[in-house]
Formats: structure tokens, C-alpha cells, sequence
């Protein structure tokens, strides 16, 4: 059963998560030729505040305000 385990930082809509997942089931199906029934899709959405990468958050990177 292959299981996607997706983190995104916070602020699609709805719909774009749901296509996400869509997409993402019908290619582990193509790929690994896993019955879709079995296939597992997680998104998880992260604030732009509780992600860093190199010691910036997404939230201050997006308003201009690096460290």
C-alpha cells in the first residue's frame, strides 16, 4: 500500500489540495501499477510562520524581511 506523505506551507485552496492528491494517486498507480483503491495521500499545511530555511520563515521571506 504506498502511502505519500505531502507537507506544503499553508494557503492553497481546497481545490488545489484535492487535485494534488488526485495527481499524486493516479501516479503512484501508473507507476507502481499499485490498485488506487490502496494508495494513501497526506497533505499536511505548515503556517508560513512555522517554516524556516536558512534561518528565514517563509512569512518574513514573502514580506521582504529576511534576517
Amino acid at each position: 500500500m504506498p502511502f505519500i506523505d505531502v507537507t506544503l506551507s499553508a494557503g492553497r485552496t481546497p481545490e488545489q489540495i484535492r487535485d494534488l492528491q488526485h495527481q499524486l494517486t493516479e501516479a503512484a498507480h501508473r507507476a507502481l501499477g499499485a490498485p488506487i483503491a490502496n494508495i494513501r495521500v497526506v497533505v499536511r499545511e505548515v503556517p508560513a510562520t512555522h517554516w524556516a530555511a536558512g534561518d528565514v520563515t517563509i512569512a518574513e521571506r514573502e514580506a521582504g524581511q529576511p534576517r
